[in-house]
C-alpha cells in the first residue's frame, strides 16, 4: 500500500515547501471568494482547507491532485440549496453541511463498489457545457461585484441579468476602478510570471487602498468581520424530507467531481510516473467531503488549476496540501482580522478571472470544428443548465450520453470482406454493386456488438449487400464474428429473422472466427446448433478462393 506523502524526500524537501507557500496564497483568496459564490461565510471556504485538506492528501493515491471546493461547486451549492432555504441564514449552512456529508456517502460507495465508471458518462461536451453555464452564472454575480451593484444571488440567470442592467445607474466608481486594474494586473502576471501569487498580491494592495483611503466609506463593500477559531466539530441536523431533497444536487457533484478529478488524477499519474488507483482516490474524496460537512463546510471537488499550479512550482507530493493546512489554520487562528477590510470588488476580480477558462469557449469552437453532433450536445447541456437549472443541466447531460450512445451504437461498421481478408466499402456508406468476397460468397464482418440499437441496422445491410451482388448468385454468407463480443436477444430476434430470409433465398450461413462466449450465448440464444456451425462453414469454405489464398475472415467458429 502507498504511504503518506509518497515522494517526498530530503532532495524536493524545499522546492515542495516552497509550493505549499505558493498553494496558500492562491488558495486562501478563492476559496473567500468561492464561499461567497455558494451564499456561505467566508469561514465556510477557509475550514474546506484544513481538516479535509488533510484527510484527503493522507488518503489519496494521486501525488499532486489538490482537492477543494471549486466554482463549479460552489455554484451547484447555490442553485441547489437556494430553493430550499435563504441564502446566508443558518438554515441554508446547514443544508450545505448535509449536502457535504451524502456527496462524501456517495463517494465512499462508489470507491467500495467499483463504480467510478459511471462518469465516464459525462463526456467531453456535456462537462464543458454543464460547467461552462454554471461559470457564465457564476460569472454575472462577480461582474456585479466588480461594478458595485447589488443583485439577488438566489435568482435565476434571467433574473440576475435584469438586476445587473437596471442597476447599471448604481454603480459605484471606485468599485470600478478597483476591478479594473485588479483584472490588469491579474491577466497580466498570468500571462507573463505565473509562478507569482497575484491574487495575494491583489487582495493584499486593495486592502491597504481601502485601509488608507476609507474607501469603505464611499460606498465599496468589504468582506466584514471573519470569525476567529478553527474549525469544529458538528453534524447537521434536518429532516429526512430535506436529506432526501438534497440527493439529486449530491449526485450532480459527486459525478461531476469524479469525471473531472479522476481524468485530472489520471493524466498527472501517467505524466509523471507513479500509480494510479481510481478506487482509492474516490474513497478520498468521500471522507474529505464526510469531513468538510462535520466541521462546517461544503462540498469538495477538484481544483484543476490549482493542481496545474503545483505542477509548474515543481511539486510531485501532497507535502504542499499540508503547508494549506497548516498557513489556514494559523491564519484563522490569528489572522482574520487581516481579512475585514478586503474589498469585495477585488474579490469578484480574483473569481472572475478563474473562471474564465470553465466558460469553455475554446473546446466550444474545437467542437464545431470537429464533430458538429458533440457541439450541439454541450451547447444543449449549457443553455439547459443556465436557463433552467444545475440538476436539469445534469439530468440533460445523462440523456444526451444516453442519445450520443444509441446513436454510435446503431451505425457500427459493417464491411464486405474482400479475397485477402481486408473489409470492402462499408455497407452504411453506400457500395458498390456486385461487392462479393469470392463468386457465390459474401463474407460480412460486424465491427460491434449485435444488440437491440443495431441488429435490424445490420440485417438490412445484409440484404442489400446480397441484393446488389444480385440474389441468385449468392449462395454462402458468412459472418464474420471476430468483433461480436455479444448478443442480446433483440439482437437474436432480428436475425433470426434474417436467417428466415436467408432460407427463403436458399443462401446458407455460416460464422468465422466466433469468440467462445459469443458461441455459447448464440447457441443459447437458438441460432445455432455446435453440427450447423461446421457444416455451414465447410460448404461456404469450399466456395471460396484456393488455400494459398483463403481469407483469413472464413476460419472454422471455434477453431
Amino acid at each position: 500500500m502507498q504511504r503518506p506523502l509518497a515522494g517526498l524526500t530530503g532532495r524536493n524537501f524545499v522546492t515542495e515547501l516552497t509550493a505549499g507557500v505558493t498553494l496558500l496564497a492562491i488558495a486562501i483568496p478563492l476559496n473567500i471568494g468561492y464561499a461567497q459564490i455558494a451564499g456561505l461565510p467566508p469561514t465556510a471556504g477557509l475550514y474546506a482547507l484544513v481538516v479535509p485538506t488533510i484527510v484527503y492528501a493522507l488518503v489519496v493515491s494521486s501525488r499532486q491532485l489538490v482537492a477543494s471546493p471549486d466554482a463549479a461547486a460552489a455554484a451547484l451549492v447555490a442553485s441547489s440549496i437556494g430553493g430550499l432555504a435563504a441564502a446566508g441564514s443558518a438554515d441554508y449552512a446547514t443544508l450545505a453541511l448535509a449536502q457535504a456529508i451524502i456527496c462524501g456517502v456517495m463517494f465512499v460507495l462508489l470507491a467500495v463498489f467499483k463504480l467510478g465508471f459511471l462518469a465516464n458518462f459525462l463526456s467531453k461536451p456535456i462537462l464543458v457545457g454543464f460547467v461552462g453555464g454554471l461559470a457564465l452564472d457564476i460569472m454575472v454575480s462577480q461582474v456585479a461585484k466588480m461594478l458595485g451593484v447589488k443583485i439577488d444571488s438566489g435568482k435565476e440567470f434571467t433574473g440576475k441579468i435584469a438586476d445587473l442592467v437596471g442597476g447599471f445607474t448604481t454603480l459605484n466608481g471606485w468599485a470600478v476602478l478597483i476591478s479594473v486594474c485588479s483584472v490588469a494586473v491579474l491577466l497580466l502576471g498570468r500571462r507573463f510570471l505565473r509562478a507569482v501569487p497575484w491574487a495575494l498580491i491583489v487582495l493584499v494592495v486593495t486592502t491597504l487602498m481601502v485601509v488608507l483611503t476609507g474607501l469603505d466609506q464611499r460606498g465599496v463593500d468589504v468582506l466584514g468581520e471573519v470569525p476567529a477559531g478553527p474549525p469544529v466539530l458538528t453534524w447537521p441536523l434536518i429532516d429526512w424530507s430535506l436529506w432526501l431533497a438534497l440527493v439529486p444536487s449530491a449526485i450532480a457533484l459527486t459525478l461531476v467531481t469524479t469525471a473531472e478529478g479522476l481524468l485530472v488524477s489520471r493524466s498527472y499519474s501517467e505524466k509523471h510516473g507513479y500509480p494510479f488507483r481510481a478506487n482509492r482516490d474516490l474513497f478520498a474524496f468521500g471522507i474529505s467531503n464526510i469531513a468538510a460537512g462535520a466541521q462546517g463546510s461544503f462540498a469538495v471537488g477538484s481544483s484543476t488549476s490549482r493542481t496545474a499550479a503545483m505542477d509548474q512550482a515543481g511539486s510531485r507530493t501532497q507535502f504542499p496540501a499540508l503547508i494549506l493546512a497548516a498557513g489556514t489554520l494559523l491564519l484563522l487562528l490569528f489572522g482574520t482580522a487581516l481579512l475585514a477590510d478586503i474589498p469585495s470588488p477585488a474579490i469578484g476580480a480574483i473569481v472572475g478571472v478563474a473562471i474564465i477558462p470553465l466558460l469553455g469557449v475554446r473546446d466550444f469552437i474545437d467542437l464545431w470544428r470537429k464533430d458538429r453532433f458533440e457541439f450541439l450536445i454541450g451547447a444543449t447541456c449549457f443553455l439547459t443548465t443556465l436557463f433552467v437549472g444545475s440538476i436539469a443541466g445534469i439530468l440533460v447531460a445523462f440523456v444526451l450520453a444516453l442519445i450520443n450512445l444509441a446513436k454510435r451504437a446503431s451505425h457500427p461498421a459493417i464491411d464486405v470482406l474482400e479475397s485477402s481478408g481486408d473489409p470492402g466499402e462499408s455497407l452504411l456508406e453506400d457500395a458498390p454493386a456486385g461487392n462479393v468476397t469470392a463468386p457465390g460468397v459474401i463474407v460480412i464482418r460486424l465491427a460491434a456488438p449485435l444488440f437491440f440499437a443495431n441488429g435490424a441496422v445490420f440485417s438490412t445491410a445484409v440484404k442489400e449487400a446480397i441484393r446488389s451482388a444480385g440474389t441468385d448468385s449468392v449462395h454462402h454468407l458468412v459472418v464474420d464474428m471476430e468483433a461480436v463480443t455479444d448478443v442480446d436477444v433483440t439482437g437474436a430476434e432480428s436475425f433470426t429473422a434474417l436467417k428466415e430470409w436467408l432460407a427463403s433465398q436458399s443462401i446458407s450461413l455460416a460464422y468465422s472466427r466466433v469468440r467462445p462466449k459469443t458461441l455459447h450465448r448464440l447457441t443459447s440464444l437458438g441460432l445455432l446448433d455446435t453440427e450447423e456451425v461446421f457444416s455451414t462453414n465447410r460448404a461456404a469454405i469450399s466456395h471460396l478462393a484456393p488455400p494459398s489464398a483463403e481469407p483469413t475472415s472464413s476460419r472454422k467458429a471455434g477453431h
